[in-house]
């Protein structure tokens, strides 16, 4: 029975994400494990073989057609492929299916919606909306997911559009904070600034004792404010992530 040899320029793959980009008039292919890519981009995966299916450049993936030397030096300045791997890692096409595409979107506005969901109540009853009506307001102003931002920032940006068809608002932190000495007073001024609601304020033996609730952007601020002006002397206390009525429902 003769062999069969496969050609020493090819490397068969199954199961991967292609990642393309055309430079100096070529195409060059990169195959990834699913779901990395995104992830590494993202800077949540930090280790290029968790990745990278090979250190390999190729001119067709699928057909396991490997990219030659000179053409690599010739659009990159560089035969190392490890580096041109991260290169065309960060800038280049990732190829999905019209299923994978539709699958990931889909996820994404899903996540979108439970972020917002989480983020924001009625402002008059304090009470959260179930993550369902948030995404029918979300297709009721035509909200379009864009694949190449991070699902966080895209429900930041999609809260002020919504308000304009539905009550919302930011879900507030109530914080705890005791500072003493001579720079409370000072501090209390600029910390008022940042501060939605005062619920009460205790001055005892020179200490300031404040219960608040905060837009959930200004804690960093307001930590930072209380670490490094107090010399680490003062104290902040997260009480509820959410000011929400204990016991209700969620709005459907």
């Amino acid at each position: 029975m003769s062999l069969i040899f496969t050609p020493t320029n090819q490397i068969r793959l199954t199961n991967v994400a292609v990642v393309r980009m055309k430079k100096s008039g070529k195409r060059f292919e990169i195959a990834c494990y699913r779901n990395k890519v995104v992830s590494w981009r993202n800077k949540l995966e930090k280790d290029i073989d968790e990745v990278l299916q090979t250190h390999t450049v190729f001119i067709n993936v699928s057909k396991g057609q490997v990219a030659k030397k000179e053409d690599l030096i010739k659009a990159f300045g560089k035969d190392d492929q490890t580096e041109i791997c991260k290169e065309i890692l960060a800038k280049g096409e990732l190829q999905v299916s019209d299923k994978e595409r539709h699958s990931a979107l889909d996820a994404m506005f899903k996540d979108i919606a439970t972020t917002v969901a989480d983020k924001c109540v009625n402002p008059d009853s304090k009470r959260p909306y179930s993550v369902s009506l948030v995404e029918k307001a979300m297709k009721d102003i035509h909200f379009s997911v864009k694949p190449n931002r991070n699902t966080k920032q895209q429900a930041l940006d999609v809260i002020p559009q919504l308000k304009a068809i539905m009550p919302l608002e930011r879900a507030q932190m109530r914080l705890k904070i005791a500072i003493s000495g001579k720079e409370a007073r000072k501090l209390r001024e600029k910390m008022v600034k940042l501060i939605s609601k005062i619920e009460s304020e205790d001055w005892y033996g020179g200490e300031l004792t404040l219960i608040c609730l905060i837009d959930p952007g200004n804690y960093r601020t307001i930590d930072e404010m209380v670490r490094t002006e107090t010399k680490g002397s003062g104290i902040l206390e997260l009480l509820n992530l959410k000011e929400i009525i204990e016991g209700e429902e969620i709005l459907e």
